[in-house]
């Protein structure tokens, strides 16, 4: 079969993938003709957005539990409440579930639908003589940009071009865990656990694993999603990453944990295994005009929440930087070399940082399965993610960037991110078509 080029205009950003990080960036470029962390990073990029993320999501269905985030309990016996973490900002978020493809859809609805071309999927990589960059898809087409943002996932090709790796898992390591996850209907769940337990989240912390619960669906269906780690394999073994029909499995392993724990496991007659995987930490991510954002940069476990927040907050940094270069000329790729350098330790730190709370909450961890160590840890554990001052540290990363641009890169706000970054360690803690908007020239591939 033939190939088809195409070259999008003069400086356009071809934006790759059709994740929540991919999808942000492309609203938050729109947006600049030239806005918990994750839904201020949201505000930032478009209000709309925004409240796309509080027309669609589940909260508590307590009003007392409005605050919540997690009740953290014990999972012998009957569920011991160890600590109740709430998130302290002003809307009172606590644990706010989204049904991921629903709300990806309403977030496109914010892009003009010809902007955004389905069904692609990007195998190779090559940056031409003429400094373009040169995009191949699985359907043989091609596409010529400028720049190029990566937001394809895990299992990112772009990853794979950025970091010279042979093959895109390469650099993807198996965390020795993984969850069986399933949906039980709230009628059924409130009837067996009671409402308390039911239609409010909670997490119930046992030995080498834990399981989580909270409403989804408008309320309608209680989402069980339980850990357990695998201590005795090194490397997942089987060829998918998602294994159907483990009920019996996911029984066995509960066996002997507290009432309401085997209660939940006997509510989910097949749910499915899933391995779960996180990228060691990137020297880089960027090479010359092709950048990393989101899973393709920094994919991490989900033991803090934060994946997704963490691309969005790409997307709000690298749009705001871009927005800067492009309004006061600075450059694109002293834009891209401030998000790398900006971005990069916070993100990885987030993943190092979740791990070690996946084994907080399979107890073992410095607080083992003491109750006030845990509570003193879990009380605050998640305050330097939540209140991040992320105003503050975009108006750094444009200073820093102004700086660059003037030849002069700011050594201080290096010193800075270095030293918070020493101290969070010490504590444990691209389309076929295109168009312009307001100036901007990008395309957005859904891969």
């Amino acid at each position: 079969m033939s190939s088809v080029q195409t070259a999008v205009p003069d400086g356009a950003i071809a934006i790759v993938g059709g994740g929540i990080g991919g999808v942000s960036l492309a609203i938050g470029l729109r947006h600049r003709a030239l806005g918990p962390n994750a839904i201020s990073a949201l505000e930032l990029l478009d209000p709309a957005a925004a409240e796309v993320f509080h027309k669609l999501a589940t909260k508590n269905a307590f009003s007392s539990e409005e605050a919540t985030w997690i009740n953290f309990r014990k999972g012998m016996g009957e569920a011991e409440l160890i600590a109740k973490v709430e998130t302290k900002d002003e809307r009172q978020t606590g644990l706010s579930s989204i049904h991921r493809a629903r709300f990806l859809n309403a977030l496109a609805s914010l892009i003009p639908r010809d902007m955004v071309r389905f069904r692609k999927r990007l195998v190779k990589i090559q940056e031409t003589e003429g400094k373009h960059v040169l995009l191949h898809f699985d359907d043989s087409s091609q596409v010529s940009a400028a720049y190029v943002v990566g937001c394809d996932g895990i299992r990112s090709c772009v990853r794979q071009y950025v970091l010279g790796l042979e093959n895109p898992l390469d650099n993807v390591t198996y965390t020795r865990k993984y969850v069986y996850r399933g949906l039980v209907p709230m009628k059924t769940a409130v009837e067996r656990l009671g409402a308390e337990l039911a239609s409010n989240s909670q997490m119930y912390l046992g030995p080498n694993g834990h399981v989580l619960t909270y409403p989804i669906d408008g309320g309608k269906t209680m989402n069980v999603v339980a850990f357990r780690d695998d201590l005795n394999n090194k490397s997942w073994s089987h060829a998918n990453w998602v294994l159907k029909h483990r009920g019996d499995n996911m029984r066995r392993e509960f066996e002997g944990w507290g009432r309401p724990v085997t209660t939940i496991v006997k509510m989910l007659e097949q749910p499915d295994q899933w391995a779960l995987f996180n990228h060691e930490p990137a020297p880089c991510y960027q090479k010359g005009p092709v950048v990393l954002l989101g899973d393709a940069a920094h994919a991490t476990t989900p033991h803090q929440g934060a994946g997704a927040g963490q691309a969005v907050e790409d997307a709000l940094f690298l749009a705001e930087l871009l927005g800067k270069a492009k309004s006061h000329g600075w450059g694109f790729m002293n834009a891209f070399k401030v998000y790398d350098a900006v971005r990069r330790p916070r993100s990885q730190l987030v993943v190092a940082t979740s791990r070690t709370a996946g084994d907080t909450y399979a107890m073992r961890g410095l607080a083992g399965s003491d109750s006030d160590l845990l509570q003193a840890e879990l009380l605050h554990r998640f305050d330097w993610i939540w209140e991040y001052n992320i105003r503050g540290a975009l108006d750094d990363a444009i200073a820093r960037l102004q700086g660059e641009a003037a030849g002069k890169p700011a050594i201080g706000l290096l010193r800075k991110l270095l030293k918070e970054l020493r101290m969070r360690l010490q504590t444990g803690l691209v389309s076929e078509d295109r168009r312009l908007f307001g100036g901007w020239s990008f395309s957005w591939h859904k891969s």
